[in-house]
């Protein structure tokens, strides 16, 4: 593969993933993901086919959801991809919100070719397919996406175990490829359907690009379930419902090379965002008519991309138009902040000029960006070294970093690179002709400024002043926690926390080392207060939910997170791990007295406890988990620490508490 196909590759991944054109998003957040084996699999237990549909499925996939449900969802997917990843939470909501009655989820492999883990894990999903059926497939698929970070060939054969499956046959299949030819099946099938990127969704044969949020997708299931209730009615039997529709669909949907007579292409987005010009590194007059605020990154190849395009602008407009810099590394971008680091102490050393001079090079550069690359090209350009290394080390200009990442996410900003024009959105690595369309209809608005009088200083302001505001961020009122609901941090902090989680779902763990910064960084300034929240797709979840109460009743607090910790480490390291022989084990292991904990869990002594705290969730519109509650102000998922740090410091500062 040349680096022009990984090139493309990587942009039709994007495009698909989040429908914005020319860049890279942050990794979004998740609940949890989906999950048991509703239907047939792919061991002959039960064959079926709807191969003659407009996007064929049959028993060789992996299904979730019964065979007569009538809407089903194909997915297209990439267990490397981001946006994947980010579209399970969505899938899994679809799966709670109608069930195997109404839904069938269909997997469809589809690796792209510059994620070099993709394919191998996509086999070593299929193998584990063939080897132990839809049930085992879905352990695996969870246990990938929790660690997609991790994906491995040693990897894959510890999760094909902890699925169920004989490691020994697994291997023997996966390292001789027995079942590659599905998965370029899977790929002919997408290709043929017009996939060009992951995730790719149909529903009932309707295309859904990318990890849309899940009001794109109940709209388009209610519409098939409305359809679907015709057909039958009109006499189709239950196991045809699936063609007919797709079919049926797939004839109306408009042509991507034949657009409508009238269309009209779409306009551009003008509204004006209040963007502060901060005191970021500057290139261009202080008198611009045009400010243009950039959030970029690094390593991001995308913001490599527009930088002749921007180098275009200055050589075209000069002093007319400004850049302010603003840093917005990608938590998937493990070298954009150390490079960030080179560039503002530069800036520090040797001013705005400097901090150019450092930008020019990195970019350059952007492939050699290791910790003694950045330190070589500090010498380069003439900057302290000692003083490099410090700021690398100490993160000395992450706080600046960490503000202008605020504002990004206050704003939308969630890709790079991410322009605002006088205020105007321009997302992406977009055509010089794209910049210069929005930077001529915004200099003659400043020009119309300036002939009313307005000075020249003061036209970036001016423009904005009545521009859009962030909007606040998500509240939820809750019930106040109970008595007995376990609690860790200042008893009478001013900042409280509730954590609505649950012991099964995989990205209630990934938050868990998010959680321990948190811990951390605020200590006895915040309390953090437990509120269970099993969901119905993890069978396993309730009762680990009350052998944890268990351990709370009779060894408080301190029982409580013990019992909490085992039960997130076990997790996704076996079938039984949180079933009740291993919860006895755990309360053996923890020093409880077991009569009591066997006890408890026979009569169920705290299950209303944790179905009521379940109960105080639903009442607050709050249906996934991992979630959190902070002085009213709403975390939805296992978001990076930089969004609780966020939200703790504002509740912080509202409550009158120094940092």
């Amino acid at each position: 593969m040349n680096k022009g196909t990984a090139i493309v590759g990587f942009l039709l991944c994007f495009i698909a993933g989040m429908g914005l054109m020319w860049g890279v998003d942050r990794n979004g957040s998740a609940r949890q993901a989906g999950g048991e084996e509703i239907s047939a699999s792919a061991d002959g237990s039960a064959t079926w086919s709807d191969e003659d549909a407009a996007v064929p499925v049959s028993s060789k996939d992996p299904v979730w959801g019964n065979r007569t449900a009538p809407v089903t969802l194909v997915l297209f997917s990439d267990f490397q991809c981001p946006f994947c990843s980010k579209v399970e939470t969505t899938i899994t909501q679809l799966k709670e919100k109608y069930g195997p009655d109404k839904l069938r989820v269909v997997w469809k492999s589809s690796p792209l070719p510059f994620h070099p883990n993709a394919r191998p894990a996509s086999l070593a999903a299929e193998t584990v397919f063939r080897l132990g059926g839809s049930k085992a497939f879905w352990k695996f698929h969870d246990t990938a996406f929790q660690n997609q970070q991790a994906l491995s060939p040693e990897k894959y054969l510890e999760w094909a175990a902890a699925s169920g499956v004989d490691k020994a046959k697994w291997k023997a299949s996966f390292d001789k490829g027995e079942y590659a030819k599905k998965i370029d099946d899977d790929m002919a099938i997408g290709k043929s359907a017009g996939v060009q990127g992951t995730p790719a969704s149909f529903i009932n044969g309707n295309f859904l690009s990318g990890a849309q949020p899940i009001e794109k997708f109940t709209a388009v299931i209610d519409e098939e379930l409305g359809k679907a209730k015709a057909a039958l009615a009109a006499g189709t039997k239950p196991d045809k419902v699936y063609a007919k529709l797709a079919g049926e669909n797939k004839a109306k949907a408009p042509k991507a090379d034949a657009p409508k007579a009238d269309a009209k292409p779409a306009e551009d987005d003008k509204t004006i965002w209040k963007v502060p010009a901060g005191d970021g590194p500057v290139r261009g007059g202080a008198d611009a008519l045009v400010t243009i605020v950039q959030f970029s990154d690094f390593q991001c190849p995308f913001c490599s991309r527009v930088e002749p395009t921007m180098d275009e602008v200055a050589k075209t407009y000069g002093d007319k138009v400004r850049v302010i810099w603003r840093n917005n590394p990608l938590p998937f971008h493990p070298r954009a902040e150390p490079a960030a680091e080179v560039a503002m102490e530069a800036r520090a050393e040797k001013g705005d000029k400097g901090f150019w001079a450092a930008h020019d090079l990195l970019f350059k550069n952007q492939q050699k960006i290791a910790d003694e690359d950045l330190l070589g090209y500090a010498k380069e350009l003439g900057l302290d070294v000692d003083k490099v290394k410090v700021a690398m080390k100490d993160h000395k200009y992450q706080p600046g970093m960490q503000a202008d990442m605020d504002l990004a996410d206050d704003i939308q900003a969630s890709g790079t690179p991410h322009f605002f024009i006088n205020g105007r959105r321009l997302v992406g690595a977009q055509p010089m002709e794209k910049f210069k369309a929005v930077i001529d209809e915004e200099m003659a608005k400043a020009q119309a400024l300036i002939a009313k009088g307005v000075k020249a200083k003061d036209v970036y302001a001016e423009l904005i002043k009545d521009g859009k505001e962030p909007p606040p961020p998500e509240k939820k009122t809750v019930d106040a926690p109970a008595a007995n609901s376990p609690w860790k941090g200042g008893k009478d902090a001013k900042v409280t926390m509730q954590i609505f989680s649950d012991f099964q779902c995989p990205f209630c763990k990934r938050v868990e080392d998010t959680l321990k910064q948190v811990d951390t960084a605020y200590g006895d300034k915040i309390k953090v207060v437990w509120r269970h929240k099993p969901l119905p797709m993890h069978k396993d979840a309730p009762l680990a939910s009350e052998a944890s109460q268990e351990a709370f009743a009779q060894k408080g607090n301190t029982g409580f997170w013990k019992m909490h910790d085992l039960l997130f480490d076990k997790q996704g390291s076996g079938p039984d791990v949180l079933q009740r022989a291993a919860l006895e084990s755990y309360a053996e292991t923890l020093g409880l007295d077991m009569g009591k904990f066997k006890k408890a869990l026979d009569a169920n002594t705290h299950k209303a406890f944790v179905d009521s705290e379940s109960a105080v969730a639903d009442k607050a519109g709050i249906s996934g988990t991992p979630a959190f509650v902070i002085n009213g102000y709403f975390i939805s998922g296992a978001q990076p620490f930089a969004k609780f740090k966020k939200i703790i410091d504002k509740a912080l500062a509202e409550a009158g508490v120094k940092k």
